[in-house]
């Protein structure tokens, strides 16, 4: 089975975060996927099946779970269909996630690469918090918060609690041992620290252990979370960076139109092709 390794928000090959491309999986089982991510160890991949006439199943896995949702396996997976589309300068692709929902992906080719945006629809708000438990959970502080921000859930497919720091982004951790429960109390699924002066942003697997290094999915809500406060104004590209920490500078863009649609875009460079020599049995899976 052919699969693609791809650096997405990548400023150069190399760099931002890597993904795992599987664009022949409609004989995968869940379990083989999940065991197959576990196997690449990247933070995500993504596997893809023919759909209908106009549209390609998609299933994303992190080393522990299926999403519903992510933003970087979006990207990658736009540029390997369009690298497997031959040589148009652009293409325009429609994938389908679980549960129906679909995404409109379009892909141009740069140099020795692919400039990949998505359409991630209307952002969702949920109501703003004060949890000073949250806070110390992050090791941080109200005194770390930017003045006249607050703490709010935002989705647009995965909920992110948005965290909006003036400093400290450097010494953020997660230090709660049931992280993913608390966040669970108001209705987020990961945390994504943002750093509103420097468009710096952070975010970790619910352990804390593995930093992800560019997430497209947070990135989306954290461009419509700074409109909806009137700190950026709808219908331009707004720059975010994130992956510093983990040594995989990335560049993300987002642009929030007047009508609330989010849009998010970046960089992809494919970097290996390979073929496995062996896949694991279809109810193989290992336990974590």
């Amino acid at each position: 089975m052919r699969f693609f390794q791809v650096d997405v928000f990548a400023p150069r090959p190399f760099s931002g975060n890597g993904l795992g491309v599987f664009p022949e999986a409609a004989s995968l089982s869940v379990s083989q996927m999940q065991v197959l991510t576990q196997e690449l160890r990247q933070f995500e991949c993504i596997f893809l099946a023919p759909g209908d006439s106009s549209a390609v199943r998609a299933k994303v896995f992190t080393m522990d779970e299926e999403l519903p949702f992510a933003g970087h396996p979006v990207l990658g997976a736009g540029a390997v269909l369009h690298h497997l589309a031959g040589a148009q300068a652009e293409i325009f692709s429609t994938l389908e996630l679980p549960e129906g929902r679909r995404l409109e992906v379009h892909s141009t080719r740069t140099a020795g690469g692919f400039s990949v945006e998505m359409e991630q629809g209307m952002a969702s708000f949920g109501p703003t918090l004060e949890d000073s438990a949250l806070l110390a959970a992050l090791s941080l502080g109200s005194e770390d918060l930017q003045p006249g921000l607050p703490l709010q859930v935002v989705s647009t497919g995965l909920p992110y609690l948005i965290v909006p720091l003036a400093r400290a982004l450097d010494r953020a951790r997660i230090l709660h041992a049931d992280f993913e429960t608390l966040l669970a109390r108001h209705g987020a699924k990961f945390v994504y620290l943002l750093d509103v002066g420097a468009r710096e942003g952070r975010t970790w697997d619910n352990r804390g252990a593995v930093e992800d290094v560019a997430t497209g999915s947070a990135a989306g809500p954290a461009g419509a979370y700074l409109v909806r406060h009137g700190r950026e104004r709808p219908g331009g590209w707004l720059a975010f960076c994130q992956g510093r920490f983990a040594g995989r500078p990335s560049e993300l863009a987002v642009r929030v139109a007047a009508s609330g649609e989010v849009s998010v875009r970046g960089s992809v460079f494919l970097v290996a092709e390979g073929r496995w020599s062996r896949l694991p049995a279809p109810s193989e899976g290992i336990e974590r």
